[in-house]
């Protein structure tokens, strides 16, 4: 069983996702880096050299590659929002979305420079984009958990649930 996390950028899916594979004994895979690993280049210089679609492609690629191990996975913020990445992610595992507040979000990524939407986007238009994909990520995911809250508590449901 594969695990997905899902959420917009700075929900906490990579610390969630670490700390869930340390409990669970489980691989832990972050998706951004595992597509900068195989393309050999930096998430901002695949969408600047090949563009987004580009990088969507293979970010549904690693999601199907993915699954073939009983692993965690830290999905991209916008991975779930692909129909494809995400029934690949449901048909082969569970996928939790991380439901946090946009200010939360915001805070933990406003001066991350390697993240493109932060870079070429404005804090109204990050609250935009988070809208707009937060339905989405209800829609797509198998799960919604309240991540406002600690790691910990937020990993201990995961695996309350999963063990289900």
């Amino acid at each position: 069983m594969t695990i997905y996390l899902c959420g917009f950028m700075g929900c906490g899916k990579s610390t969630v996702g670490k700390l869930f594979a340390q409990k669970t004994d489980l691989k832990f895979t972050d998706l951004d880096d595992y597509i900068e690993e195989t393309e050999k280049m930096s998430i901002p210089e695949i969408f600047a050299s090949k563009g987004e679609e580009y990088f969507r492609e293979k970010e549904a690629k690693a999601v199907k590659d993915l699954s073939a191990e009983n692993s965690v996975v830290a999905c991209g913020g916008g991975t779930i929002i692909n129909d494809n990445s995400a029934r690949i992610a449901r048909e082969n595992g569970t996928v939790f979305f991380l439901d946090i507040p946009f200010e939360v979000c915001y805070d933990r990524i406003k001066d991350d420079p390697h993240r493109p939407l932060v870079a070429n986007n404005t804090k109204d238009q990050l609250h935009e984009i988070f809208d707009k994909r937060h339905d989405i990520y209800l829609k797509n995911a198998s799960v919604r958990v309240d991540a406002d809250r600690t790691p910990e508590l937020i990993c201990d449901e995961i695996i309350r649930i999963s063990d289900k």
